[in-house]
């Protein structure tokens, strides 16, 4: 997709979905239900997808902010912004079983920032480069 055509626009109808259904979720699953299995699974999941959606926007305006080469594709986007659902969802389990300080703050951070950095390189080494040949020849 060229950055021509990333616009915000293609982001809107899914970032206001989750946010909606996420949001109105934990809402839901926190005041009108009982902290039984099924009902911390339906939080983990609202709260995935609240942060999703929440974080949609703004990792979208960080990329057209601080472009990289090459410019960061729809699906990068998308899989940032689950990066920051799934590690605020992550330290909400952990502080379920009182896990959380700021040493596991700070090394779940580290290693979902390193693990997209590893992806990134990945996808930039799979990137094919334009052939040209020096034919003068008609």
């Amino acid at each position: 997709m060229d950055s021509q055509q990333n616009t915000f626009r293609n982001y809107r109808l899914s970032a206001i979905m989750l946010i909606l259904i996420g949001w109105s979720g934990l809402f839901t699953v926190i005041y009108f239900s009982l902290p039984f299995v099924w009902a911390r699974w339906g939080f983990f999941v609202f709260m995935i997808m609240a942060l999703t959606g929440t974080a949609l926007p703004v990792v979208y305006f960080l990329h057209r902010r601080f472009p990289t080469e090459p410019l960061a594709e729809s699906n990068v986007i998308v899989r940032q912004a689950l990066w920051v659902g799934v590690y605020g969802a992550t330290l909400a389990w952990l502080q379920l079983g009182r896990l959380v300080s700021l040493y596991v703050i700070l090394g779940l951070a580290g290693g979902l920032i390193a693990a997209e950095y590893f992806i990134r390189i990945r996808e930039k080494a799979n990137r094919r480069l334009p052939v040209f040949t020096d034919d003068d020849s008609p």
